[in-house]
């Protein structure tokens, strides 16, 4: 809640009146995808998102981009293979150096953090935090 962009529709607001949320994830285009279809579900959403979070790692505004999917066979190995390949083509690079910290987050289940080896950008020795 602490971390959400409110937007008065009245030029002169109370405080107290919240009236409009700044989109804070794209998370609910998931809950519709699953409301309408039945698994095997497979869906990429990406979208703007607000949130009051700003210091030297982090903006007001980013692009988020999620995946889900819902089957019996696709495990996390599937996603580390998908998010390398999506890695050397946005670096355009043959080859990217990548590790997946374990982490928490009440929003997903395994939850990982995941940083690229920062010579993709010039820092060779650094890493980058991307997801």
């Amino acid at each position: 809640m602490w971390d959400t962009f409110w937007v008065s529709q009245n030029p002169h607001p109370d405080p107290t009146e919240r009236t409009l949320v700044m989109r804070t994830h794209t998370s609910p285009v998931q809950v519709r995808t699953m409301l309408k279809q039945t698994p095997p579900i497979r869906m990429i959403c990406m979208g703007r998102t607000y949130r009051k979070d700003s210091d030297a790692t982090h903006t007001p505004m980013f692009h988020q981009i999620e995946g889900l999917v819902i089957d019996e066979t696709t495990h996390f190995g599937h996603m580390k293979w998908c998010l390398e390949e999506f890695c050397k083509a946005f670096f355009e690079v043959d080859e990217v150096k990548m590790r997946f910290r374990a982490s928490h987050f009440p929003f997903t289940e395994p939850s990982a953090e995941v940083d690229v080896g920062a010579e993709a950008i010039g820092k060779p020795g650094k890493w980058l935090e991307i997801l």
